[in-house]
């Protein structure tokens, strides 16, 4: 069974706290996970297993540190929603990107990690994941329905790793246009995948809340997933 941890994360800034899962090998590549907007709370945590179990090392920082450090969220429902959103909206995104950038340094130089480093979110921590990838280096990228890459189409081309990109059809939160946008914009470039979910709405792969959980879509896309990392941080 993976091992889980406190840690901080040394960043300009400051210490930023984080959850860090490291699988029964003791060793592994690296992935930077990115929270919802529910912080690293139980989903994320599952999430990070889930990682762990697949021979990754995973780190989790807790994004909101600068407004409230342990903020989570269990969040079950639509009442759930407006506090994640008074959080969410106090922070800033520029900060964000320094933060991931921040935990793919660090976690590249722990000495569990073995080998390349990745960053994926879901989210908010989708939304990390694109800007982060436009800005800083990693072995690879997964961004799950970010509701921010709408807004920020003209940081597309400053991709250059490869990165994978999953979205519901029928996303309240995210435009179909949006996702159109990210087509036109990332059209010809060989490094990026779309993929979208029919029938799927926003945070389908959130198993633990009722209101957004898709058990099939998030199997296939998960699926997808896992070829992706293996086939970029391992193979």
């Amino acid at each position: 069974m993976p091992t889980s941890s406190d840690i901080t994360i040394p960043s300009p800034a400051g210490d930023i706290p984080a959850l860090l899962c490291v699988p029964d090998s003791g060793t592994g590549p690296g992935v930077v996970l990115v929270q919802e907007i529910f912080g690293v709370n139980g989903y994320i945590r599952d999430v990070a297993e889930r990682l762990a179990n697949e021979g990754y090392v995973v780190a989790a920082p807790h994004m909101y540190w600068r407004i409230e450090a342990d903020f989570a969220i269990e969040a079950t429902g639509p009442d759930d929603l407006p506090t994640a959103f008074e959080v969410a909206g106090q922070h800033d995104p520029a900060d964000g990107v320094a933060d991931v950038g921040a935990a793919l340094t660090h976690l590249a130089q722990r000495p569990e990690v073995d080998g390349a480093v990745a960053v994926m979110g879901f989210c908010f921590g989708g939304s990390m994941t694109y800007l982060a990838a436009a800005t800083h280096e990693s072995a690879c990228a997964v961004s799950y329905y970010g509701s921010m890459i709408g807004g920020n189409l003209d940081k597309a081309a400053a991709i250059t790793c490869p990165i994978q990109f999953h979205f519901g059809s029928d996303d309240a939160f995210l435009p179909n246009d949006d996702v159109e946008g990210l087509r036109s914009a990332t059209d010809g470039m060989g490094n990026v995948e779309i993929h979208v979910a029919q029938g799927a709405g926003h945070a389908f792969d959130n198993h633990r809340n009722p209101m957004f959980s898709n058990p099939d879509a998030a199997t296939a896309a998960w699926a997808k997933t896992s070829a992706f990392l293996a086939a970029n941080l391992k193979g």
